[in-house]
């Protein structure tokens, strides 16, 4: 009897294997792809490659992101680069002038790499020559980074904006989410709705808050997970909160209240100034709704608070007196001479009382201006931005990041010859603006904003810290090393969290609706 043919059998036993010789060929083709071959010969470049975002000998996290970059495109037609581990295993990557690195690959490497070297070597193909740069290393650090940062993500110009969020980015991957958006919840499209300083208590985010100014104004604040929106004016203040720092411990949020305007200038290089017409400084009680006065001095200005990690200090900024001649005359004309120092209060946890100004830096003596105030987690060093004048060094080009260890204050004012601030050299840029900084969890890795890339766009830069030396900054990774060529929005008020904001968009909109 002839066997029955089974044409299903057949497919099984024929075509899924050669579906299967296929998807291997295709696994192949992709491996190669990924994985190029070092050119066979080259000529010595005798320099670093002129790679972005420029990772050349710089010390990172543990935990870090892939450090994907390119060479420039109007340049080179081709780029491999080849990564060596400690272990002794080696790996390529490069397609056209980019190289990208899975990511499962790449934290391969950082755990082989972790307190080690990773060396990089990288070939570039130049008018039909390859040319071999000189290898670099990165320093892969024991200390991880806190797993996540938020921003608000707005145009550069300040002058109008339509659209705009604060984002939340896992720094160990690309993962990007929104945090809000300002298109939810705008009831009036003429006025418009701007959102702006997130701040989280502790780095977590069970107690955080953002404000939402204009069309629906408030602020809106997470106290154990509940959202809510509140009305800080009170008739004894300038306005609501503004810039906010929340107490390490207690459900207290100290705040500025500031009559804020902006001018635009027609040939200034720092294009923009913010400065304020008043400003005092408050303490808001989550759980009783209540704006307690610290500061009012009527004939200066007090801005940016922050708090010690042990609750017991209130440090801001706090402007000195106008020259005489100057002080009845347009703050559009006197704004150069406007600068602040840095003081601070005592403040008695049980009680909510604060204590005499203290001041800490004296940067008016030394004719310059101390803004964004924030201490180490172990209250060791201090951080803050340092320029001519002003309090929005965001936009001043002479804008740097100074860092002074806390030892030095004895009750003494510090000036910059005495306060013995340490080489941050290698997180500084010249002529640009550096600012926002602030410190990670376990106080081993510094964040900033700046605008040293083209001085237009604030991007996030990050540097080790180790016992008083720092590293050379990196910016912030991406999946595709030219997202921040196209990506046109700036990055504002960089923070670190140790974990997600876990409330929805949605869940953040329903308190407009009470």
């Amino acid at each position: 009897m002839a066997t029955k043919f089974n044409r299903n059998k057949m497919k099984k036993r024929y075509i899924y294997p050669c579906f299967l010789l296929l998807a291997i060929a295709m696994l192949l083709l992709s491996s190669c792809a990924g994985h190029p071959d070092v050119p066979a010969s080259s000529k010595a470049a005798k320099c670093l490659p002129a790679i972005f975002p420029d990772y050349c000998d710089v010390t990172i996290p543990c935990n870090i992101a892939p450090l994907n970059f390119m060479l420039p495109a109007d340049e080179y037609s081709e780029c491999v680069a080849r990564f060596s581990t400690p272990d002794g295993k080696q790996q390529t990557y490069g397609s056209g002038v980019k190289v990208q690195i899975p990511e499962s690959e790449w934290h391969d490497m950082l755990d082989a790499s972790k307190g080690k070297r990773i060396k990089v070597e990288v070939w570039g193909q130049k008018d039909g020559e390859w040319l071999s740069f000189n290898p670099f290393e990165i320093q892969v650090a024991e200390e991880p980074i806190d797993e996540y940062v938020s921003y608000r993500l707005i145009e550069p110009s300040y002058v109008a904006w339509t659209y705009m969020e604060i984002a939340q980015r896992n720094l160990t991957s690309f993962e990007e989410t929104q945090i809000f958006n300002n298109e939810i919840t705008m009831n009036d499209r003429a006025k418009g709705q701007c959102i702006n300083c997130h701040s989280y208590q502790n780095y977590k985010t069970d107690n955080m808050l953002f404000h939402v100014r204009l069309s629906n104004a408030g602020t809106v604040i997470v106290n154990d997970g509940k959202v809510s929106r509140v009305n800080m004016k009170r008739d004894y203040t300038i306005s609501g909160g503004v810039y906010p720092s929340w107490h390490p411990t207690e459900k207290l949020v100290a705040f500025s209240t500031n009559l804020t305007r902006q001018a635009f200038h027609t040939s200034h290089p720092n294009k923009i100034e913010v400065y304020d017409l008043a400003s005092d400084m408050i303490l808001y009680d989550v759980e009783t709704d209540s704006v307690q006065v610290v500061s009012n001095d009527s004939t200066l200005l007090e801005i940016y608070p922050t708090w010690s990690p042990d609750g017991k200090y209130l440090y801001y900024g706090k402007s000195v007196p106008l020259p005489e001649e100057m002080r009845d005359k347009d703050i559009r004309t006197t704004f150069p001479k406007i600068q602040y120092n840095l003081v601070r209060r005592s403040f008695d946890i049980a009680t909510h009382r604060f204590g005499e100004e203290e001041l800490v830096y004296d940067a008016a003596s030394d004719d310059k201006s101390v803004t964004l105030p924030r201490l180490s987690p172990d209250g060791r060093y201090l951080l803050f931005a340092l320029g001519q004048y002003g309090c929005f060094h965001s936009r001043h080009h002479d804008a740097d990041i100074v860092c002074i260890p806390m030892d030095r204050y004895d009750g003494t004012p510090l000036t910059a010859e005495t306060c013995g601030a340490l080489d941050l050299s290698p997180v500084n840029s010249k002529n640009y603006s550096d600012s926002y900084p602030s410190w990670s969890s376990n106080g081993h890795w510094i964040m900033i904003a700046s605008r040293r890339d083209d001085d237009n766009y604030s991007r996030v830069y990050f540097a080790y810290f180790n016992n008083g030396k720092v590293g050379k900054a990196f910016l912030m990774p991406q999946e595709d090393p030219e997202y921040h060529t196209f990506l046109l929005k700036s990055y504002n008020r960089p923070e670190f969290m140790v974990e997600p904001v876990k409330i929805s968009v949605e869940e953040f909109s329903k308190v407009f609706d009470q």
